[in-house]
């Protein structure tokens, strides 16, 4: 314990990240304030007892820090900055333009534009969609009486987008003079605002039920800080590739220095897709239910039904193979073994007993689809816990932390934090945080430059 003081006090002591640690914990306390800021035309008093929703909207909710459910000013949060991101980068993988000016200084500044007029875009759409959703039965009963329906549409499309770019505002800031990636410090707050209730609602059930229910809970706690462990291998676990740099001539002709090649390693992680296949799987289990109503054959509905049941069996196999087949096909977008070796080659370096260019190429890339596998069946594991463990008795708020996209946005933006954290550390000359004087985080550079 005194050595964690000791630590929280060398933190502090420096200066420059001192102010950054406050300067982040202000704009989330606003954006968190936000959040519970209800749109015009709400009235927040009858949303109370509103419970969020279900399928892909309870994803929004769960990103939005739960402003979806409460109609607040945030309610779609920074998802259509982060959808318009994506749509940026696939861009740039099928459109040879696009990724000509993704290798510019001046080209990276012209997609960051275009990403912001995308989410005005987005948040436009999303926003229309979000004012018939609220005149749904859950929340008609909350609508002012006295506020027209266009003028109604009209200020939340207005409220909508501005929350929206303010919130991207905040992220923007929070990456350039606070501490870690703001976009993702947003939603990994939103996520674990909904822990400390879970948690007590776990605790009250368990209680309530009686026979050993306490001795119950501490097994689930227990199991819960397994999985967590287990997340946090899956985000760091690296295939070290071993890389040699040719010897190197330093200095005139008369005064030549030979340097020694050195020799260093490329880290491929073992999941290099992060939480998107968890996300696209998620995405697409809902699909199913718009067919809902639009069959009476019972096998039919019977096996919808089942598809949207994360208890059941058939959801969580279909669910686990979308998981598995999108881990590849997102490694496959964001990877790419062909740039890796030419940049291997610019920098006078080579992985050896295998030739340079093409072949490195294939090995990498070889080496890739490895690791991937385990990888995705990991991956595909930990979507599918929240299901086992609601099925076993845990609420259902408390199971979604067993793992899926909640846990691993935790683990993944704390642990990026954290390496921040630790350079500063190290650069003040101060003991790290952990006694490897290391934290490897999800985007942690390789040593030597090289990075996966």
């Amino acid at each position: 314990m005194k050595k964690f003081i000791d630590k929280l006090k060398n933190i502090w002591s420096i200066d420059e990240l001192r102010k950054r640690i406050v300067y982040t914990i202000v704009l989330v306390l606003v954006y968190r304030v936000g959040c519970y800021i209800a749109l015009p035309g709400i009235d927040p008093t009858k949303l109370v007892d509103n419970q969020g929703p279900g399928g892909i909207l309870g994803i929004l909710n769960m990103f939005a820090g739960g402003a979806f459910s409460r109609a607040s000013i945030f309610a779609l949060g920074v998802m259509p900055y982060i959808s318009a991101s994506i749509f940026m980068q696939l861009a740039g993988i099928v459109i040879p333009q696009v990724a000509k000016l993704q290798k510019e200084d001046s080209g990276r500044r012209k997609i960051n534009s275009y990403t912001r007029y995308l989410t005005v875009i987005v948040t436009a759409f999303q926003a229309s969609a979000y004012v018939a959703y609220l005149r749904s039965p859950q929340y008609v009963s909350s609508l002012a009486p006295d506020f027209s329906p266009f003028m109604f549409w009209l200020s939340t499309m207005v409220v909508l987008t501005a929350g929206t770019l303010f919130v991207m505002w905040i992220g923007e800031k929070i990456t350039d003079r606070g501490i870690g990636n703001g976009t993702s410090l947003l939603i990994m707050v939103g996520i674990l605002a909904r822990f400390p209730q879970s948690i007590l609602q776990e605790l009250t059930q368990k209680n309530t039920g009686g026979g050993g229910g306490l001795l119950l809970f501490l097994i689930e706690i227990a199991i819960f800080i397994a999985v967590i462990i287990g997340l946090i291998l899956l985000t760091q676990g690296v295939r070290k590739i071993p890389l040699n740099y040719a010897r190197r001539i330093i200095g005139s002709s008369n005064a030549a220095k030979e340097v020694s090649g050195s020799r260093d390693f490329i880290p491929l992680k073992v999941n290099s897709a992060g939480v998107m296949p968890i996300i696209f799987a998620q995405a697409m289990m809902f699909i199913p239910t718009i067919f809902n109503g639009f069959t009476t054959n019972e096998k039919a509905v019977g096996f919808i039904q089942a598809l949207s049941d994360n208890r059941s069996l058939w959801y969580n196999l279909v669910y686990a193979i979308m998981v598995i087949a999108f881990t590849y096909f997102y490694t496959a977008l964001i990877f790419n073994p062909t740039e890796m070796a030419d940049n291997l080659k610019r920098n006078n370096s080579f992985i050896p007993g295998v030739k340079p260019g093409e072949d490195t190429a294939n090995y990498i890339a070889t080496i890739m689809d490895r690791i991937t596998l385990p990888g995705a069946f990991f991956l595909a594991i930990a979507g599918i816990l929240p299901g086992i463990a609601s099925l076993v008795g845990v609420t259902s708020g408390f199971a979604s932390f067993y793992g899926g996209t909640s846990m691993l946005i935790g683990v993944a933006v704390i642990l990026d934090t954290l390496q921040q954290v630790e350079s500063y550390l190290l650069m003040n000359h101060y003991d790290g945080i952990m006694k490897t004087g290391r934290v490897a985080g999800r985007t942690a550079p390789a040593r030597g430059g090289v990075s996966a």
